[in-house]
């Protein structure tokens, strides 16, 4: 990140979060606290915000362009992009934690316990169970997908089914503490940045999911979405399992 973007970024955590939290506390926002500092982040004139376009109403819209940022359930956009993409350039934000401490926090006493790092480190990969629910939009030219990875705290209730009421738990809120990187897809083409140059040709799903270690379902996912842009194709098959190559 540039200095002024660093800067940008913690004037839009300032104005979020300090002031929430001299008000009431974590949580206030709950689930929107990331959506609102990504929004003032990318566009800290108020004056673009909630913008109604087409009968729908934009994060942000510019007057050239709209910025939606979706912090899940990307199926929610379909109608607001079935509207915007033929009359605008469109990009929609996706926030992946690329590091993350965790806190619990005891419903009863409000205590907050001692923040422990997450041993997940944050992909692209982790954004296409999302980018399935809007493929059939992927290949539209004033598309463009930026997946923004944050590093993150994260407060969860201790509410859980289980002895420490830790599986199961719900969210209470996630506060951004800095941006990582961007990666964005503009084109079809630009996917194949996530194809791994060591992986060897032809490759199947579970060849492809140790290349880049990510679980056999999640890799399932992205080579149907990389085969459904046409940046690979199938060219037979090893035993039950199909192979792929990257298309020329």
């Amino acid at each position: 990140m540039t200095e002024e973007e660093i800067c940008r970024f913690k004037a839009a955590c300032e104005k979020i979060i300090g002031k929430n939290r001299e008000r009431s506390g974590i949580g206030t926002l709950a689930e929107k606290t990331v959506h609102a500092v990504l929004k003032n982040y990318y566009a800290p004139d108020e004056d673009t915000h909630e913008i109604y376009v087409e009968n729908c109403v934009a994060d942000i819209y510019t007057g050239v362009d709209i910025i939606e940022i979706q912090t899940r359930s990307f199926d929610r956009m379909r109608t607001k992009l079935d509207r915007f993409l033929p009359l605008y350039p469109v990009t929609i934000v996706y926030p992946i934690p690329y590091k993350k401490k965790l806190f619990w926090i005891d419903e009863e006493t409000g205590e907050i316990s001692a923040g422990r790092m997450s041993p997940l480190t944050g992909t692209p990969y982790h954004a296409f169970p999302e980018l399935y629910k809007i493929k059939m939009y992927l290949k539209d030219p004033n598309l463009r997908i930026r997946l923004t990875f944050l590093h993150m705290e994260e407060y969860k209730l201790l509410n859980g089914w289980s002895k420490d009421k830790k599986k199961g738990s719900s969210r209470f809120d996630r506060i951004p503490v800095s941006v990582e990187k961007e990666v964005e897809f503009c084109c079809p083409q630009d996917y194949l940045q996530l194809i791994p140059y060591e992986l060897q040709e032809p490759f199947t799903v579970a060849s492809f999911a140790k290349a880049v270690h990510i679980r056999r379902e999640l890799a399932q996912t992205v080579v149907h979405i990389l085969h459904y842009l046409d940046v690979i194709e199938q060219t037979g098959k090893r035993g039950r399992a199909y192979l792929y190559t990257v298309k020329e």
